[in-house]
């Protein structure tokens, strides 16, 4: 029977999914396995064959697992909001719904042809109520709810409002924006608006005013990832930094759990090291500094209190709230132009500037300690968002403090006599505080720092900062509580209605609140966002509603629980599927999401565990990060002014341009002539200058991309090679983690793999010819070879080796001309994860009934690959002369007196008696004469 891919390909999948193989119950009776995929937002334009490359690893393990007897629950589902569908639904006026699900009925049809082992009844897509009723739900939960930094953990709001009735702020311990304090009696008098507005500077979810990326042109605000050099990157429309009050979810509270739980997860160490400095813990101080002659304070957080005496001037961050109050009428035009200028860059641009900019306040503060004034000067190297948004600057010992200095000319004070101070040696000023000119003063009695190592001298001066009441010790991190506000139509509505100005949420039993029809999908003339177009957007009582809209993170940070249980109109999750599934124990996706989704998730899942819903206090135990396919890219040669193309190698002799030329019209680099007449309408009469009859493109490496038309479509490749070849060649481009260009030039090779394994089940007159015949030595040592190898590759997710091993194995047996089930079938199991389709035709043709899905993974038996005989290499004083072959158990004498018989050793003793003869068993006989 010939290997008729397309025939064999169409009929599993039909069978796969009459027959439910990979629906998944909780099954009590197996241990369970969660492989999970990074979900896709789909896009109009489909997959491209970079897209499927964690997706088949993925597959891969998922039917591994499986094969061991594990209970595997594997799902995929569709992150469907977003601002593309959005911006397409302007651009057309066609209902982003629409579009939505025409690409996810795209996306669906693409992944069943590739043969992935999904559970499709668990399918989600967070733009259907019944999926984002539990992200309302879930919203509604943090605004009632503070974090109680004593427990360390989420509790409810109404237990803090007991508190202040109680006891007012003494005692309370609670993760808040800012520190306030007043009496039970203060508290007790204050109107509800008013403790509405208190409440909401504890409360996890949160209105507050915050600098965001905003875009008038699309009229929202816009992550970090969405901008690029101050225009967004959908449509290239111009950015600017704006105070907003935003939703913030307070994510902040959760920084040191979030530190901790790495510890307990089994990620990449640089993942790990990412999260953690986006975190970005630091112990230190805030010290108190006044203005001069001013009634006007602020502070600073610094990790080395001990430097206080090396401060020459004062930095505060363009947004920061302090810069307008500091600014003198001299300095105030400056400053406003500067400030301006500062809002075009997002936060992230700023951080990675390296460019010295500012500007000075006209304002001086007054050191603590030494009492002398210092300049006050505003520069976007720092954020308002980290520490207190005002730094004091020690130019000797930092590079960007330094680096400040020198531009504008400020002085620059080294804390050690001597110190060689310069932008290279700034990094090595970790030495002792010794002989400083400030430093060896007593000041009240108190602080001396001379001969102090760095930690004793930091210690030192944050007690006596404390005990002086010029500041406070402190634990701070950089990471911010996370704006959850978008001014969009297509996103999650909140459930949220406001009463005399302020939010109040919706009971549970109106959920989900489901967006409303709007007449069009851009803001309204007076700037508010989309939802303020739609009609009666108000609540039951008749307060308006919320006119925002969630981000796209607010789907995709819970998703994974959903997919236990998602067709419960109850509960988010059952306790009993989340108690059976508990958490992922295999994620794989792109590093892309290394601070946003993978905080953010991470966030949720935490908040979920204090809520008792989760059950495990990490989402996610393993983490993969696939590398990304990139594009092979394909030119042609116009010869310049003509319509006259010249094949690669002869393009030296012209002078011409290169064209980017469709890559699908291109076969190992040679051109389908016709096809690239008739693929644009002005090159319909090229004429071609061929070498050997053919012409040969030049190639390069690229991001894949339609502008650089180097997107390969799988459909194509599937269509050409079948779905099989397809899983196996993205495997054995290379590692699962590198990053690797496709290149079509090597599928053949895999193809040909396939057909050569199909050859020995079938004769060229295509009879079967599998016989029940007892293994020989041989062939059970190539197979358990194999065995051994795909298991060990498999658990290490080296899927590239593993293809190879599959080839050398083919070439061993196909040389053995071994026909045996014994073997065969276990060779078909070896291969079900890579090639599903092939191993489940094959699987059938030996006469089983059920699906290979099914059957049981090999174990390897190592005395199958004990060797009988090994190769000595002989040397003669170190030199090596010839080889013999031995019995692997023959004693070393036995070993030496072979070695001395061989006729080949005559040559080399020339009569002589050797001095010494040294063996390593199975390896090394060395002769010395």
């Amino acid at each position: 029977m010939e290997y008729n891919f397309r025939e064999i390909e169409k009929k599993w999948r039909e069978y796969w999914i009459a027959n439910n193989v990979y629906k998944v119950v909780e099954d009590e009776s197996k241990p369970k396995y969660y492989v999970l995929d990074m979900f896709p937002y789909p896009s109009g334009a489909g997959l491209h064959v970079g897209h499927p490359l964690g997706y088949i690893a993925s597959d891969i393990y998922s039917r591994y697992k499986r094969l061991q007897g594990f209970n595997v629950l594997h799902p995929m589902g569709y992150d469907a909001y977003g601002l593309p569908a959005e911006q397409y639904a302007i651009q057309t006026g066609q209902h982003p719904e629409v579009t939505t699900k025409n690409n996810i009925a795209r996306y669906r049809e693409q992944m069943d042809k590739i043969g992935f082992s999904y559970d499709w009844s668990r399918e989600v897509r967070t733009c259907e109520p019944i999926y984002y009723k539990w992200t309302q739900w879930a919203f509604i939960k943090m605004f009632n709810s503070y974090y109680d930094n004593a427990l360390q953990k989420a509790m409810p709001i109404a237990t803090l409002e007991a508190a202040f009735a109680a006891n007012g702020t003494e005692g309370v311990q609670a993760a808040c924006g800012e520190e306030l304090s007043f009496t039970a009696a203060e508290w007790n008098a204050k109107p509800e608006k008013e403790k509405q507005a208190i409440l909401l500077n504890y409360r996890i979810a949160y209105l507050g005013d915050t600098m965001v990326n905003w875009c008038p042109k699309l009229g929202t605000v816009l992550a970090n990832d969405e901008v690029s050099e101050g225009l967004s990157v959908r449509g290239g429309y111009p950015v600017e930094q704006k105070v907003m009050r935003q939703w913030c979810l307070r994510v902040s509270a959760y920084a040191q759990r979030l530190l901790d739980g790495l510890d307990e997860i089994d990620w990449t160490e640089s993942l790990k090291e990412t999260q953690k400095n986006w975190i970005g813990r630091s112990e230190g101080a805030e010290m108190n500094f006044k203005v001069k002659d001013s009634d006007l304070s602020f502070t600073v957080f610094t990790t080395r209190a001990d430097t206080i005496y090396g401060v020459t001037f004062m930095v505060l961050a363009p947004e920061s709230e302090l810069t307008d109050l500091l600014t003198t009428n001299s300095q105030r035009a400056e400053v406003t132009n500067y400030v301006q200028a500062t809002k075009k860059k997002t936060e992230r641009e700023r951080i990675a500037d390296r460019r010295v900019t500012g500007v000075f306040s006209g304002s001086y503060a007054i050191n603590p300690i030494t009492e002398e004034a210092i300049p006050v000067w505003i520069s976007d190297y720092v954020l308002a968002g980290y520490g207190t948004g005002a730094i004091m600057a020690v130019p000797a010992h930092d590079s960007r403090d330094y680096a400040f200095a020198k531009h504008f000319d400020l002085p620059i004070i080294p804390l050690i006599e001597g110190a060689d101070v310069s932008e290279e040696s700034l990094d090595a000023k970790e030495g002792i505080m010794m002989n400083s000119p400030r430093a060896g003063h007593e000041i009240e009695g108190g602080l001396v720092l001379n001969g102090l190592q760095v930690k004793e001298a930091i210690a030192k001066t944050k007690a006596y900062i404390a005990e002086k009441g010029i500041g406070r010790v402190k634990v701070n991190y950089r990471l911010r509580d996370a704006i959850f506000s978008r001014q969009r139509y297509w996103g999650e509505p909140f459930p949220v209605y406001y009463k005399e100005g302020m939010p109040y949420m919706l009971d549970e039993s109106k959920l989900p609140l489901e967006l409303p029809e709007v007449d069009k999908f851009l803001p309204t003339e007076q700037g508010e966002p989309p939802l303020g177009r739609a009609k009666n957007w108000v609540s039951d009582e008749g307060f308006p509603l919320e006119l925002c809209t969630m981000p796209g993170f607010a789907g995709s940070s819970a998703y994974y629980l959903r997919y236990m249980d998602p067709q419960n109109t109850e509960a988010l999750v059952s306790k009993k599927a989340n108690e059976y599934w508990r958490n992922v124990d295999l994620y794989i996706g792109g590093t892309e999401h290394a601070t946003g989704h993978l905080i953010y998730s991470r966030f949720w899942n935490k908040f979920l565990y204090d809520l008792g819903v989760a059950c495990e206090n990490e989402p996610f135990k393993k983490l993969i990060n696939q590398g990304m396919i990139q594009g092979r890219s394909n030119f042609v040669y116009r010869i310049k002014e003509t319509n006259t193309f010249v094949s690669l190698n002869l393009k030296d002799q012209y002078e011409v341009t290169p064209i980017h030329v469709d890559v699908n019209i291109v076969s190992n680099d040679v051109l389908d002539i016709e096809a690239f007449r008739n693929w644009n309408p002005e090159y319909k009469t090229a004429e071609f200058i061929l070498e050997d009859g053919k012409y040969v493109c030049g190639w390069a490496v690229e991001k894949m991309s339609k502008s650089m038309f180097n997107v390969v479509n799988p459909d194509v490749i599937v269509e050409k090679f079948g779905a099989d070849t397809l899983r196996l060649y993205e495997m054995f481009l290379g590692p699962l983690e590198q990053s690797k260009p496709w290149d079509t030039n090597g599928i053949d090779g895999v193809h040909r793999f396939l057909r050569k394994l199909w050859g020995l089940f079938y004769t060229n007159d295509d009879q079967l010819q599998v016989t029940n015949e007892e293994p020989s030595a041989e062939e059970l040592k190539s197979l358990h070879k194999l065995i051994k190898k795909i298991s060990f590759d498999i658990e290490h997710f080296s899927f590239n080796t593993s293809v190879s091993a599959f080839m050398i194995c083919v070439n061993e047996l196909s040389a053995l001309k071994c026909r045996k089930r014994a073997i065969l079938e276990q060779l078909i199991t070896l291969l079900a994860p890579f090639a599903p389709h092939t191993a489940e035709e094959l699987w059938h043709v030996l006469g089983n009934d059920s699906t290979v899905c099914d059957a049981q993974w090999p174990v390897c038996n190592e005395a199958y690959l004990v060797e009988n005989t090994a190769t000595y290499v002989v040397s003669f004083n170190g030199k090596a002369r010839f080889n013999i072959e031995l019995p692997a158990d023959m004693p070393a004498g036995e070993v030496e007196k072979m070695a001395l018989a061989h006729e080949s050793a005559a040559k080399w003793v020339e009569g002589k008696t050797p001095k010494k003869v040294i063996v390593v068993p199975k390896k090394i006989v060395n002769i010395v004469i």
